[in-house]
């Protein structure tokens, strides 16, 4: 840690002025909370127990449950501690960890969804070849670099902020230590590492994006060009589940991070941010297991 660090400890104001909704939102949120990880475990155990679902979009699925669980354990717990307390103090490096898991949780989420988009896209634009290209090999590469990624390029500007100088003040006003309120605090020059953050960015959620666009667009294509409706209706049915993710998880990062806040409320903005930290890993679950046929036919094999 920076020897010329003089902030020990953060406050986080997270919601302020909640006092009569105070209790209904900490249910709320210890309900999505438990909602979340009951959810994401379903999957993984499903997918661990069901041979019909050994193949490489379910693999990816799991992975993808895993983030969401790692994810809202990091954000959650502090945003229901931060109900109780009001003003939760948390210390500079349980703050800068935070953080890290908070940019491997999105980042891993990024490469995870641009290689589901790829499946997808083998799945109906190459039906034939499907189960050779896409055999277990080139799958657990494909999760395995999504991991290393995801864990290894938000190293580079967690520790440049760790090198910066914090001297004050140490309030954030937000429900936990982003990016942007931790450059705030610091005494340093920030550029250098706001630049690092904005050349990251382009590699961890535009380039996925950009792949994901390509691929669905290649998709949509093949699924147009199908001469029958049924054919169009099946084929659309095995990618509607991650269209539906792609959708809320990008269209969420957008608002908060690339749609100027000039004249958005913090609290607003705050709501926002809850959307792809804590609701977003409860919903796509749900998704994948209301849309997918093969999911809801364990299940109901399961409960009978």
């Amino acid at each position: 840690m920076n020897r010329k660090n003089l902030t020990t400890e953060i406050f986080l104001l997270g919601f302020k002025n909640i006092h009569n909704i105070k209790i209904v939102l900490f249910i709320l949120l210890l309900g999505v909370y438990c909602v979340t990880i009951c959810g994401n475990l379903l999957i993984v155990a499903l997918v661990s127990y069901s041979r019909t679902l050994h193949s490489p979009m379910y693999f990816f699925l799991t992975q993808l449950s895993l983030s969401d669980i790692f994810l809202t354990t990091d954000i959650v717990p502090n945003t229901i501690s931060g109900i109780i307390t009001e003003a939760p103090v948390v210390s500079f490096s349980s703050c800068i960890t935070q953080l890290y898991i908070f940019g491997c949780c999105e980042a891993l989420e990024c490469f995870l969804l641009a290689a589901m988009a790829y499946d997808r896209y083998v799945a109906i634009c190459n039906p034939l070849r499907y189960t050779t290209i896409m055999d277990f090999a080139l799958t657990l590469k494909m999760i395995l670099i999504s991991w290393i990624l995801g864990v290894s390029v938000i190293l580079l500007p967690v520790l440049s902020i760790i090198g910066l100088e914090f001297c004050g003040p140490n309030v954030i006003d937000h429900f936990f230590c982003d990016f942007a309120p931790i450059l705030q605090l610091s005494c340093s020059e920030t550029s250098k590492v706001e630049l690092e953050v904005l050349c990251l960015s382009v590699f961890i959620l535009i380039l996925p994006f950009l792949m994901t666009v390509t691929s669905y667009g290649c998709i949509i294509s093949t699924i147009l060009s199908l001469s029958s409706k049924l054919q169009r209706s099946k084929a659309f049915s095995t990618c509607s589940s991650h269209l539906t993710v792609v959708c809320m998880f990008y269209g969420t990062l957008i608002i908060v991070y690339m749609i100027p806040t000039k004249g958005v409320s913090l609290t607003m903005n705050k709501v926002v941010s809850l959307l792809y930290t804590v609701v977003t890993p409860m919903l796509n679950p749900i998704i994948y297991s209301l849309r997918n046929k093969d999911i809801t036919e364990i299940i109901r094999k399961l409960h009978k």
